[in-house]
């Protein structure tokens, strides 16, 4: 049975989907059975379109296309973290307070990154993080 991780982030337009695509990609070449979905836990009318530039174009100089139909960011739900076996906030300072006020049972359950958004740290740099974190997490679920 496949298990699957879950990355969250703000807007689910950046980072948790990067995240999701390249861990997705990397799980498959590796014959692992984990799968990766995305959600965001305070979706932004200032994030446009399906998925951040920043992400597709890391995600293309990778050669990986995300499969189509390409989502619309999705807003986090219990279901999400009732499915997941496990579940990565993409950054601690912002998205535990989030969790505690939107699901404070699953607050203390989550798994929480340093990944910074794009007002700290450039998209090359945050990107290549995100990349070495999910290498990381795939060796650790590899040796399980």
């Amino acid at each position: 049975m496949t298990a699957t991780v879950l990355f969250v982030c703000t807007g689910n337009y950046y980072r948790s989907r990067f995240a999701e695509h390249f861990f997705n990609e990397q799980a498959g070449q590796r014959n692992l059975d984990w799968k990766a979905g995305s959600r965001g836990l305070q979706l932004s009318l200032e994030n446009l379109g399906y998925m951040s530039k920043h992400t597709l174009d890391r995600l293309r100089k990778l050669g990986i296309e995300p499969r189509k139909p390409v989502r619309m960011p999705m807003d986090l739900q219990a279901s999400d973290l009732t499915a997941a076996a496990l579940t990565i906030a993409m950054n601690e300072i912002e998205h535990r307070p989030l969790m505690e006020a939107r699901f404070p049972e699953w607050a203390e359950s989550v798994r929480y990154w340093q990944m910074y958004d794009l007002d700290v740290a450039d998209a090359d740099s945050g990107l290549a993080a995100i990349e070495n974190a999910v290498l990381a997490l795939l060796d650790e679920l590899s040796a399980l």
